[in-house]
């Protein structure tokens, strides 16, 4: 038995609107990170599926989805690091409050 591309895009596109969806919607500085790392996955989905099933098949789709999960593991350390400083500052999470920088 085989998966079709379509699977593939679709299970992406799920993701992506789950995570799109949460991003917009939430108040929570760490829910909105989680989502955005949904988006991000829906892409490495994306990005493996056209690798194997793409006109002319090969590794590169792969590989670049293992630098991009790199850049996505940069990315949550530092904005962990920046939502722990602001919550020993402010001592709440709530993305409404975060308006420190325009002052």
């Amino acid at each position: 038995m085989t998966v079709s591309i379509t699977s593939y895009l679709l299970v992406a596109l799920i993701l992506f609107c789950v995570g799109l969806y949460g991003a917009l919607t939430k108040r929570n500085a760490v829910v909105v990170l989680l989502s955005i790392e949904l988006m991000l996955n829906a892409v490495n989905i994306n990005l493996v599926a056209f690798s194997k099933y793409g006109l002319y098949p090969s590794v590169s789709g792969q590989i670049f989805t293992l630098f991009s999960m790199t850049v996505a593991a940069a990315e949550v350390a530092l904005g962990l690091a920046i939502l722990i400083a602001f919550y020993r500052n402010k001592a709440t999470v709530n993305v409404d409050e975060m308006d420190q920088m325009k002052r």
